[in-house]
């Protein structure tokens, strides 16, 4: 279940008399359990309750019902009931039907309501549902409630209007639903200067058949876009004539309203019914996109954006820079009037912007800016200096860009009456001006300069605006001369693998001409590269959210010179963290921050996070394009080890046909004696089957038994399959291999090595390379690298986390998961010169990790290194194998990542300086 189906059951729940025996069965129902689950704790064959009326549900919830007036000493009984301790519950509830009282006993959070009350504390038990949410959706129950029942007028609509949902009305439908949710933000919050205006004229105007429900509302929408002035020629009826002039663009043109049922008409009223003086706009817009959306639909509630993660953009960008000016200021006035001014001038430009929540977050740390000057300036009453039209955005979507500029509407509404006052805000709010400053297009052919041009006046749209305004409107005159621009938002991501033909082609009229790799782009580099542009015609700096894949591996040579070659750099940097824009089940994806600019500040901050979770920052003089500290180099293949270690490579390729494989009953009797097998059988192990233990064989057969294999009757054929093959290649190289079908195409180790075996392709959610020791006889393919008959230390280095941190930023990736090179990893991972006792430390770690394995016979790798299921031995070896490691590099461990990253980095290019071999840096003009 998701948060809005959560919401309604638990709201329906607390509609329905009040079942003292059924009440602990019915909530745990609302959120998600089985009914097998229900009937169990039932029969009490799974309640572990010790308490009265208690049902205990383990490593959930603990819940008791009592007579009136009980709920105190009942929550006492459940705190000190030993089976709440033992069975692990995570929360504690008491109700008499009255009174509502829980307890999180892993987070310390309370809830005493009224039993009525306590749907809007639903987001406070989440967990019990298996979703592990951000703080704001538990303070954002309205926003959930308000998206599921608008979501259900929604398809109550489409289901009586179905010409409604066509591509052709789709505009009509969304701007139609953006109407309803100002109209019900307006009647709430004294902007209609009446409580329930809209809702309360809709109920008593129109016929409780619903057949003239779209007439009365259209007649509403007309009013709000007639002035006072025209109102009498405009003929309009007289329960219209009570609502304000609003136009703004929001209520022009078409007031055309679909068809209401009887239905859609008693969702319309009881959505007005709620308390839209609750919305949280920058939260409330992510979740609503969901609605007109049939792929997201299914996850309504949880399409938000956390407000600390925006702000790990915000902030570095300009936010702290106007903060630390605002403590320069101190009280002084002229100082104050100073920093009001320019915050006046800057312009907040999201050329992504969805529904608008960065646009929104950073209004809202403005005017709370703003409001501290003019209260130390003994202005409080100011009205804001701060125009919206300075916050822009552009989004592909005409339903999300509707919202985003109602969402910057109401956030100024909410800002003015917080500073300023209801008085106050209500007297400036209407009529909303008319400018448009959110442009529906695709911001990848769409000339930025255009829409948020260098200086003060310029604007003119290159493509039809959000309302279909023509191209030939006015231009809008932003009166920032001189003002900042700073560019944001959280772009499409899309790896290369998953882009259409169009965001192809959106990249090729980017990068087409500067590079001939760019296909390897993910879609993200397009506005990386825009802004890097747009920068080189104006002043500006510009930070993006970007998955952690185009500053690793082959995007790292492909984008950041062209980058640079427009004589941009990184000015500061967030590593890879969680960016958690999905609530259910730790969702979410490994995100990177990075921030562009012309100017060549002497002091760049890298933030990152700790191994121990706790949130760093580094003053540094150089962010390279791997967002390590350091010089700017390209990690360049090396065809042998430049650090001392042993040679790796790849396993033998067969080039088959798949005849040199074998299964187990192929190998075993009667179809092969245990000689022959014991003479021609070995087993092998590419990625898959090292990593999941599974079991598959192989002909590995001598020179000087070819003869024998040939005339063997299962093998023969075999062989014959092998020749065939590689002859009917075209490639000349596979069929000169015909001449030796025997044996693998690529034979690249003679079958009696030990093997320190590592997986080609391997899980980046593993905490540690999949990598072995496999005995004398066994083969590796293609799909393993190798290392022959070496010293076990090396083991040591592959399975360290220091490895994984090099291989995971200088390899190329697949999709999300690592892909190892010998060659780009192995030969170029940086490493002291070891010392004698050096290797016998790493040599007895190796050991130690392969016991630690050892005792868990017969977990595979898969197993043994799931992130959740960890062995502690284990663990406690490879903490000791990095332990002895990093103290090798600098006497310590390391804090994490982005310090390992930065040692690393620092030798690479002392060691590639040293071999002869550095590449040339990335150039910049």
């Amino acid at each position: 279940m998701n948060p809005v189906e959560i919401e309604e059951a638990v709201s329906n729940l607390a509609l329905e008399p009040f079942d003292r025996s059924e009440f602990p069965f019915q909530f745990l129902a609302a959120f998600g359990n089985k009914d097998t689950t229900i009937r169990l704790l039932k029969s009490g064959k799974s309640n572990a309750s010790d308490v009265p009326g208690g049902v205990l549900q383990r490593n959930n919830i603990h819940i008791a019902t009592c007579d009136v007036g009980a709920v105190d000493a009942t929550m006492n009984a459940l705190r000190a009931s030993p089976r709440t301790v033992s069975a692990k519950a995570k929360f504690i509830l008491a109700t008499d039907g009255e009174s509502f009282q829980a307890e999180d006993l892993t987070g310390g959070g309370t809830v005493a309501c009224s039993y009525a009350d306590f749907p809007d504390h639903f987001g406070f038990f989440l967990p019990l549902a298996g979703i592990t949410t951000v703080e704001q959706i538990k303070e954002s129950s309205f926003d959930v409630k308000a998206t599921g029942r608008l979501n259900r007028l929604y398809v109550e609509l489409l289901k009586d209007n179905p010409d409604w949902a066509a591509a052709e009305r789709q505009n009509d439908m969304n701007h139609f639903m953006a109407r309803l949710i100002f109209c019900f933000f307006a009647e709430d919050t004294d902007i209609f200067f009446s409580e329930r205006l809209f809702t309360g004229t809709v109920e008593q105007w129109s016929a409780r058949d619903s057949s003239d429900t779209h007439t009365i509302i259209g007649e509403i929408f007309r009013a709000m876009d007639t002035k006072s002035s025209e109102r009498d020629a405009a003929g309009l009826p007289r329960y219209a004539m009570k609502f304000p002039y609003v136009n703004g663009q929001l209520f022009s043109g078409s007031t055309d309203v679909p068809q209401f049922s009887k239905v859609a008409r008693s969702y319309l009223l009881h959505i007005g019914s709620l308390n839209w003086k609750k919305i949280n706009p920058d939260i409330f817009g992510s979740m609503i996109q969901a609605v007109t959306d049939d792929a997201e639909r299914g996850s309504l509630g949880m399409h938000y954006t956390s407000v600390p993660n925006i702000l790990k953009v915000l902030n570095p960008l300009f936010l702290d820079d106007i903060r630390e000016k605002l403590v320069d200021a101190g009280d002084n006035a002229r100082k104050l009037l100073n920093l009001r001014n320019r915050m006046a001038r800057i312009r907040v430009f999201d050329p992504a912007c969805g529904s608008g929540n960065f646009l929104v977050i950073a209004y809202k740390e403005m005017r709370q800016i703003e409001a501290e000057i003019n209260r130390r300036r003994g202005e409080p009453d100011r009205r804001s200096d701060i125009p919206l039209t300075n916050f822009r955005g552009i989004e592909l979507r005409s339903f999300p860009a509707e919202i985003a500029r109602l969402a910057l509407i109401i956030a100024e509404y909410q800002c003015d009456v917080l500073y300023r006052g209801q008085k106050d805000a209500v007297a400036d709010f209407l009529p909303l001006g008319a400018e448009n400053w959110i442009t529906c297009g695709n911001a990848l052919r769409l000339d930025w300069l255009s829409i948020c041009p260098p200086t003060g006046t310029g604007v003119k749209l290159a493509s039809d605006d959000l309302f279909k305004t023509p191209l030939d409107q006015a231009e809008i005159d932003f009166e920032n001369e001189g003002g900042e621009t700073y560019i944001c938002g959280n772009p499409p991501y899309l790896g290369s693998t998953w882009q259409d033909a169009e965001q192809k082609a959106d990249l090729a009229s980017i990068f087409d001409g500067r590079t001939a790799n760019w296909k390897s782009l993910d879609y993200v580099a397009g506005w990386f590269m825009k802004a890097a542009d747009y920068g080189t015609k104006t002043s500006t700096v510009a930070a993006f959210v970007s998955t952690n894949s185009i500053c690793q591996g082959q995007q790292v040579p492909i984008l950041w010179p062209l980058i640079a070659r427009a004589r941009h750099e990184i000015a500061f940097a967030h590593t890879s963290f969680k960016w958690a824009n999905l609530a259910s089940n730790k969702a979410g994806v490994t995100v990177i921050i990075v921030g562009l600019s012309k100017a060549r500040p002497t002091s760049k901050q890298l933030f990152s996070i700790a191994d121990d979770g706790t949130p760093l920052v580094k003053e540094v003089t150089n962010i390279n394009a791997y967002l390590a500290p350091g010089a700017d180099v390209t990690v360049e293949k090396a065809s042998r080890p430049l650090n001392g270690v042993a040679p790796m490579t790849f396993g033998s390729k067969p080039v088959d046909g798949g005849n040199l494989f074998l299964s187990l009953e192929d190998a075993s009797p009667p179809r092969m004696s245990p000689d022959d097998r014991a003479r021609f059988v070995r087993r092998i192990y590419g990625s898959e089957e090292f990593i999941n233990g599974k079991g598959r064989y192989c002909l590995w057969i001598e020179d000087a038994d070819a003869p024998v294999a040939a005339s063997h009757p299962m093998i023969g054929p075999r062989l014959e399959g092998v020749r065939a093959m590689r002859l009917g290649s075209a490639k000349l190289a596979t069929q000169r291999g015909a001449q030796w079908p025997h044996r693998f195409d690529e034979k690249r180790q003679t079958g009696n090595e030990r093997i320190i075996a590592v997986a080609a392709i391997s899980s980046e959610n593993r905490e540690y390379l999949p990598c072995g020791v496999l005995p004398s006889g066994d083969i590796i393919s293609n799909k393993c690298f190798g290392i022959f008959d070496a010293s076990l230390w090396n083991l040591a280095l592959v399975a360290s986390r220091m490895h994984w941190v090099w291989i995971g930023t200088v390899c190329v990736r697949m999709r999300t998961d690592f892909s190892y090179s010998n060659t780009l990893g192995w030969n170029t991972f940086p490493l002291p010169s070891l010392t004698a006792q050096n290797k016998v430390d790493l040599t007895r770690c190796a050991e130690n990790i392969l016991l630690a394995r050892e005792a868990h016979f017969p977990a595979t790798i898969a197993d043994l290194y799931d992130p959740e299921k960890m062995p502690d031995d284990l663990r406690r070896a490879h903490e000791a194998n990095d332990e002895v490691l990093e103290r090798i590099y600098i006497g310590r461990r390391f804090r994490n990542d982005t310090e390992r990253l930065e040692k690393l980095f620092d030798l690479y290019t002392k060691m590639t300086t040293k071999s002869g071999t550095q590449k040339k840096a990335v150039a910049s003009a």
